[in-house]
C-alpha cells in the first residue's frame, strides 16, 4: 500500500478528531509520566495527549513517514518514532514502560489481535492504562461497496483476494474478555456518529484516504478513475438526500478503556 497522505486525511480532521477527544475523556489518568500515541498519523490526536497532560513525555509513534513529518512540524517538540505496531515494543531497561498507550483508529490496520491487546496491555507502567477506539464500520454500505466493487472484473485481477486487505476485528465482549481477568477495569463501548456530508463524492473523498486506500492504490491511474467512477455512483445512492441537501455518513466506532492494578 502506498504511504499515507496526511492532506488528504485531515480534510475531515475535526470529524476525525472528535472519537479521539471522547476516548481520552474516559482515560483515568491524572498525572502520567509517559504517554505513547501508537499510530499517531498527523499528530492530531498527539496533539490532545499534549494538552491534556502537559507534563507527560508525549511520544508518537506511527509508520509511515508522510505522516511523521506532518506531525513533527505540527508539535515540533514532540518525539515522534517511524515503527510499525506489530513488531513495536515499549520501555527498556532507561524507558520506563508507558503509563498509558492511546490508540485512535489504528489498530484496526494490525491483525492477530488475540496476541496484539494483551501485549499491548501487559506493557504497561503498573496503573497503566490501554486506550483503544477503532472503526467498526465493515458492514456499512461504504465498505460493502469497495468490496463488492473490487470483486468485479478487471479490478478482481490486480486486487486479488478482497477479505485480505482488511484485518477482522474482535466482537466488543471478545475484546473485554481479553482484558478483564488482568485489568483493575475494563470500559468497552460503541458510538454510530452521524456525519453531514456534502455529496456523494464528499463521502468517497472521506474513505479514499483510509479505507478505501488498500482497494485503490494497486490500481494504475485509468483503472482507479473508473474505479472511483463507479463507486461514486453506488455511494450516491446508498446514501440519500437529506432535508437540507447534505448525506449523512453513519460511522460506527468501537471502544476499549482498560486500566492495569496499582
Amino acid at each position: 500500500m502506498q504511504d499515507w497522505n496526511p492532506q488528504l486525511y485531515s480534510r475531515y480532521e475535526d470529524e476525525r478528531t472528535r472519537p479521539a477527544r471522547e476516548l481520552l475523556a474516559r482515560v483515568p489518568l491524572s498525572n502520567p509520566s509517559h504517554v505513547v500515541d501508537l499510530g499517531c498519523g498527523p499528530g492530531n490526536s498527539t496533539e490532545l495527549l499534549v494538552a491534556r497532560f502537559p507534563n507527560a513525555r508525549v511520544t508518537g509513534v506511527d509508520n509511515s513517514k508522510a505522516m511523521l513529518e506532518s506531525a513533527a512540524k505540527r508539535l515540533p517538540g514532540v518525539d515522534f518514532v517511524a515503527a510499525d505496531i506489530k513488531d513495536w515494543v515499549p520501555g527498556s531497561a532507561t524507558d520506563p514502560a508507558p503509563d498509558l498507550i492511546y490508540a485512535n483508529a489504528a489498530l484496526q490496520w494490525v491483525g492477530e489481535h488475540e496476541t496484539l491487546i494483551p501485549r499491548l496491555f501487559n506493557a504497561l507502567a503498573p496503573g497503566g492504562v490501554l486506550a483503544v477506539q477503532m472503526p467498526d464500520n465493515r458492514a456499512e454500505p461504504t465498505h460493502r461497496n469497495m468490496r463488492e466493487l473490487a470483486a468485479e472484473s478487471p479490478y478482481r485481477q490486480v486486487i486479488g483476494d478482497v477479505s485480505r486487505l482488511r484485518t477482522d476485528l474482535l466482537g466488543i465482549q471478545q475484546y473485554y474478555d481479553l482484558l478483564a481477568r488482568e485489568a483493575a477495569q475494563v470500559d468497552v463501548w460503541h458510538t454510530v456518529y452521524q456525519h453531514p456530508l456534502e455529496s456523494a463524492a464528499a463521502i468517497v473523498e472521506w474513505v479514499r484516504s483510509t479505507g478505501l486506500k488498500p482497494f485503490v492504490d494497486p490500481l494504475s491511474d485509468v483503472l482507479r478513475a473508473e474505479f472511483l467512477a463507479s463507486y461514486e455512483e453506488r455511494i450516491d445512492t446508498e446514501y440519500p438526500v437529506r432535508s437540507d441537501g447534505k448525506r449523512l455518513l453513519a460511522f460506527p466506532r468501537m471502544f476499549i478503556v482498560a486500566q492495569r492494578p496499582a
